[in-house]
């Protein structure tokens, strides 16, 4: 039988926690049940039955339905040409809802499929909702999801708060291994007390699954996160966006293709395969983005295949793609400048890895054990600390 989200149990439950209630809802169009029906046809519907007051949905980045297709794209809400309740963009004028928007509630419901990294916004909508609602006395319900590349493994620095942004507001760390209902959870113990919150728990999920072996169907949780497979190498090639190496935006397969127009695939691919990195190969390609970095020109790069996921480290993996690429193409590798995510000061590739010390070694050509041990102490420490915000085994 396949897992059953937060939205799914919700629907079992009759919608028990939200009767009678003044309800929102924070989704996008990956917010589906396990019969592909949207959360917000569901919501209407339990609405039109009296259940409860559906009063407005919040959208985050990428809109409501994901069609804006880049980051900083910013959107702006709108009335539902259907149902007339009002759509909050929380990626445009405000990120975290307005005392108006959330005036006359008293629940807000979040369903957002989260990629299982740092940088993914998500997550910091979410935090930044729940810091709203706790200031206005609004009860937060967090729907449960998948973490798409299991619960086990972690991987990457946490957060020095230093370099604290909208792709990074609290000390977790690049690779986190929790759901988004864990991290609800974290947050409200550590930093966001008193907000009134409940989690709706997923029926079946496992901290060893994969997105494939939960039975249930990918949508979409942004643009250029088009198959679940894109997640299992995200929390590292996000990186690239912080450089000028085009992160294979543009293209059918973004994060697992990745090069430039200066890059020889055929040798660069050589080279990555040398290193021995657990979990993954390189093969040479060459690609032609339809948009975004190097538009309408060819680049030489690599497609990366996993073949073993369990082993594979996205993120020091992407770091070994960086020292090559510096070592090779120093003279034409760049660091992208600011601004990024609201961030106009910090570089983002700093802000991305929460701290700038990963750029110094990098830049320093220092081996890649020594980079890693760099955050093993602080990753040790918090992987026992988050067993007590774990819901599954």
């Amino acid at each position: 039988m396949s897992v059953l989200t937060g939205l799914d149990v919700l629907q079992r439950r009759s919608f028990d926690p939200l009767k009678g209630k003044k309800v929102a809802l924070l989704c996008n169009q990956a917010s589906i049940n396990r019969e592909l029906i949207h959360i917000t046809e569901i919501f209407y519907q339990a609405a039109q039955e009296g259940l409860f007051d559906l009063r407005a949905v919040f959208g985050p980045q990428h809109g409501l339905w994901g069609h804006t297709q880049d980051n900083m794209i910013e959107w702006e809400g709108y009335i539902d040409p259907y149902w007339g309740v009002p759509v909050h963009s929380l990626y445009g004028k405000h990120r975290k809802p307005t005392p108006e928007m959330l005036s006359g509630l008293d629940v807000l419901v979040i369903d957002l499929q989260d990629v299982g990294a740092r940088y993914y916004t998500f997550i910091w909508t979410m935090a930044l909702a729940m810091e709203a609602c706790q200031e206005q006395k609004v009860a937060v319900v967090v729907l449960d999801r998948p973490n798409p590349i299991g619960g086990q493994q972690l991987e990457g620095p946490l957060l020095d708060m230093h370099f604290r942004s909208f792709v990074g507001l609290y000390p977790i760390p690049v690779r986190h291994g929790m759901t988004i209902a864990e991290i609800a959870l974290f947050l409200h113990d550590q930093f966001l007390t008193e907000v009134d919150l409940t989690l709706i728990p997923m029926d079946g999920w496992r901290r060893s699954m994969y997105f494939d072996q939960t039975g249930l169907t990918w949508a979409m949780p942004s643009p250029n996160v088009p198959i679940w497979e894109t997640t299992r190498v995200y929390p590292g090639m996000c990186l690239l966006e912080a450089t000028n190496l085009s992160e294979g935006r543009g293209t059918t397969r973004p994060f697992e293709i990745f090069g430039a127009p200066w890059m020889e695939g055929r040798r660069f691919a050589k080279k990555l395969n040398s290193l021995g990195l657990p979990g993954i190969v390189f093969r040479p390609i060459e690609f032609q983005p339809t948009f975004h970095k190097y538009q309408g020109n060819v680049c030489g790069g690599c497609f990366m295949h996993v073949t073993h996921p369990d082993l594979f480290q996205p993120f020091l993996t992407t770091l070994a793609i960086l020292r090559e690429t510096l070592q090779i193409h120093e003279a034409h590798f760049q660091w992208k400048a600011p601004p990024y995510e609201y961030e106009y000061e910090k570089l983002p590739f700093d802000i991305l890895v929460g701290n700038d010390s990963i750029r110094r070694l990098l830049m320093e050509s220092a081996p890649l054990e020594e980079i890693e041990s760099s955050w093993q102490k602080d990753l040790r420490e918090f992987e026992q600390r988050r067993q007590q915000w774990l819901l599954y085994s």
